[in-house]
């Protein structure tokens, strides 16, 4: 019998689990787990999640760290014709009380070592009505005022089928960072995520022999990508929560991993480390995302494992994944952010919609079938990233009479005469360290929020190790003589997860200057202290 091509998410495991049952898909610390076994848990958990009374469509989140319970409520969720919500396990109960009021989340799965810690977030999510536990530590004693089903029990519920659904609904949320304000809620669809699996799987070249490690959260579209590429394959995943870059590593030979995808600080910390022969030697490629790879960190990685193919790539969580530079041009052109993905388009347009001419700058615009549904529940910020493509443009007929949707990125980009792309920079104000775009507004919002600040502004600076570093100019509040730098930082540890405290807090003396519009003029502040900064130095 043919073997089916997959078109859904959870397809991805079925299939894999047709080809070869007892191949490992998952690896977590000691456990290794069968694609028969993960097959028959995703399974299990889309049952358990029909079973208590979910409709199609209804939202399921999922905090919890690298786990396998979190790949199988994420799959499961999908099986179920359910949309799920993969939760950073580094953000704070307020700001996981902000997704799950965003987007009505009707179910959360969370471990009792977490759920203490939100009990009082939880209480003020009214769409919220059941909660899953994963086993280890007994359920803690907290009213919560809501069904509470341990792991095990959600996976023992009678067998059912899920809502059926095709391939354009919708199966996730990923947050990410907006340029103002609190984070957006970017939708996928089935096909999104599918088709993102195989056009990176083949250009990467993933086969079942590969073992790829999960160092990104699975919150990331490409954390989350490590599954999908894998799962279609046929490959193994492993799954790491590391507090030390050294763990990697450590990890990557025990493991023999054959594939990693990190981000820039990451990888710049590893280039500083020794690397043991016995890790390198099955490494068959490394991959960078999320911000532009040093030349430097480039050039030693590639010294610590001379036969692995290094892929440097560009995306945005709104389509997924958008280019990629091959291996065979790296020591060519190792700026270049590369060539559209398989299966994708990008065009470099002016302001007017028409296409850039050979190394003019303009805005980079991803077409196909990876483009995301929008952002959830906000239909201005939707219609200043995803517009119809302009007519004529990208072979697109202007008698053709439905718009075809595309994903304006706010980056600037400019390509060369062999059709190469290069960035620029960004067009809004998002800073991006550790790999995460972080928006300087919601980093503003906390800062008040501790009311330990008169005004305030955040902006980022070019940092060797970061991408940016998080800078902050701040004023005293009304009636305070100084402003408390060491009680405002230790306020945000509490408040912000690790990558979203400022690096430096400067007082000024207020108030702050304004621009024409009456707001704190962030761009003035933000070339002032650079300016000072290079005068320093």
């Amino acid at each position: 019998m043919a073997l089916r091509d997959a078109h859904l998410l959870h397809e991805l495991v079925h299939r894999a689990a047709e080809r070869a049952p007892a191949a490992v898909a998952l690896t977590h610390g000691r456990t290794h787990l069968d694609y028969a076994g993960l097959d028959a848990r995703v399974r299990a958990a889309a049952a358990g999640f029909v079973g208590l009374g979910l409709a199609r469509g209804e939202r399921i989140a999922v905090y919890l760290e690298k786990r396998v319970e979190m790949v199988v409520s994420c799959f499961g969720s999908a099986a179920a014709g359910t949309v799920f919500v993969p939760l950073n396990p580094l953000l704070k109960p307020e700001q996981v009380g902000y997704v799950l009021r965003d987007c009505d989340v009707r179910v959360l799965v969370t471990s009792p070592e977490r759920l203490p810690l939100l009990a009082a977030t939880l209480a003020e999510c009214p769409a919220l009505r059941h909660i899953i536990v994963t086993e280890g530590a007994a359920l803690p004693a907290v009213d919560l005022r809501l069904p509470v089903t341990p792991w095990s029990a959600l996976l023992d519920a009678p067998a059912r089928a899920g809502h059926r659904v095709i391939d354009t609904d919708l199966l996730s949320i990923l947050y990410t960072s907006g340029s103002t304000g609190r984070p957006k809620g970017v939708v996928l669809s089935h096909r999104n995520m599918v088709a993102g699996a195989k056009s990176v799987s083949s250009y990467l070249g993933n086969h079942e022999g590969d073992t790829l490690l999960a160092a990104l959260p699975l919150s990331f579209d490409a954390g989350f990508s490590q599954l999908t590429t894998a799962f279609h394959a046929g490959a193994r995943v492993v799954l790491l929560n590391y507090l030390l870059p050294r763990d990697v590593l450590k990890a990557m030979e025990l493991e023999r991993v054959t594939g990693l995808t990190a981000v820039p600080p990451l990888y710049i910390q590893l280039a500083a480390l020794d690397w043991p022969a016995a890790m390198v030697e099955p490494l068959r490629y490394f991959a960078n995302t999320g911000g532009r790879m040093p030349r430097e960190t480039l050039m030693a990685l590639r010294e610590r494992a001379p036969k692995a193919q290094p892929f440097l790539m560009y995306g945005l969580t709104e389509a997924f994944r958008s280019t990629y530079l091959p291996p065979e041009e790296v020591d060519r052109r190792p700026d270049s952010i590369g060539k559209a993905i398989p299966n994708a388009e990008i065009l470099v347009l002016r302001e007017d919609g028409t296409e850039c001419a050979a190394d003019e700058p303009g805005e980079l615009v991803h077409r196909g079938a990876l483009v995301g549904q929008g952002y959830w529940g906000d239909a201005e910020k939707t219609a200043e990233r995803y517009k119809p493509l302009p007519a004529a443009v990208g072979g697109r007929d202007p008698a053709l009479q439905i718009p075809e949707v595309v994903v304006f990125s706010g980056d600037t980009v400019r390509r060369d005469a062999e059709g190469f792309l290069y960035f620029v920079g960004r067009r809004d104000e998002m800073m991006k360290t550790s790999g995460y775009r972080v928006s300087p507004t919601e980093v503003e919002e906390a800062l008040y929020s501790t009311r330990l600040v008169g005004e305030c502004v955040a902006f980022g600076i070019d940092h060797a190790s970061l991408g940016q570093a998080i800078q902050v100019i701040a004023t005293a509040p009304d009636g305070s003589a100084a402003l408390d730098v060491p009680g405002l930082l230790a306020e945000c540890r509490q408040r912000m997860p690790a990558y979203m405290v400022p690096h430096g807090v400067e007082a000024k003396a207020g108030p702050l200057p304004r621009n024409p519009n009456g707001k704190i003029d962030r761009k003035l502040l933000a070339t002032a202290f650079v300016e000072r900064l290079q005068a320093r130095s």
